[in-house]
């Protein structure tokens, strides 16, 4: 096995959705060294596309056991389900400790743990990127499609996950000037910058004019479980 662990990551994944073995990919990632965890996951594009495959392919194993456990969703993000390095994890400590740099889920992404963990400390990524919420899937409908993301190629990935997204989910209305938004940017507004920088998100992807600036609706959720949304040739 690959002595990369972005590579084991995408490879626990991919036997997820092809529904093989995956006992060596989540002991090769449960028995790794920190020190040579950290010293691989040597930047934030690495840290990036290693997190986001062990959330997704987490979430998968879990929901295609025991799609039961969806029925209690607060305990199912809470309770520690994958093992990296040795440490227990749940989906929140991935998401919001380690992918979203130490911002608890409540705070509108304002709101700062002061005091994370060592381990939340050595690899969480150094700045946040708003794009991961297009890439992570926890099982419900509104979630983003599945892919498998790559150290070299993820800044590439991860803007046409967001790209994809948005086409789909967001609306402008010329007329009433206002754009209907995934309600991640809701839950999630200081990721982006707040209002301002949401506006100039929207911009960067084409879903409103570059001279525009409406009012923002926020869609509902739909928590329905819809596991196995796997992007078509990821």
């Amino acid at each position: 096995m690959t002595d990369d662990p972005v590579a084991v990551s995408a490879d626990w994944l991919r036997a997820v959705r092809r529904a093989e073995p995956t006992h060596a990919h989540e002991t090769r990632l449960r028995d790794w060294s920190r020190a040579d965890l950290r010293d691989r996951l040597d930047t934030d594009a690495a840290r990036l596309a290693f997190w986001t495959n062990v959330y997704n392919a987490t979430a998968q194993s879990v929901l295609a056991v025991s799609p039961e456990q969806w029925a209690a969703r607060n305990r199912f993000f809470s309770v520690d389900i994958a093992t990296v390095a040795g440490r227990d994890l749940s989906l929140d400590a991935i998401e919001h400790g380690l992918l979203r740099r130490s911002h608890p889920k409540w705070g509108l992404g304002y709101v700062h743990n002061p005091f994370p963990s060592n381990f939340e400390r050595t690899f969480r990524v150094t700045e946040r990127d708003p794009r991961v919420h297009f890439a992570l899937n926890c099982g419900a409908a509104a979630c983003p499609p599945i892919a498998a993301y790559s150290r070299d190629g993820i800044d590439g990935e991860l803007d046409a996950a967001t790209r994809s997204h948005l086409d789909g989910e967001v609306a402008y209305d010329p007329d009433g000037d206002s754009v209907a938004l995934p309600r991640i940017f809701l839950w999630f507004r200081g990721d982006f910058g707040g209002r301002g920088g949401i506006l100039a998100f929207l911009r960067r992807y084409d879903c409103v004019p570059a001279d525009a600036t409406p009012s923002f609706t926020y869609r509902s959720y739909d928590w329905s479980l819809d596991r196995g949304n796997w992007r078509r040739g990821r």
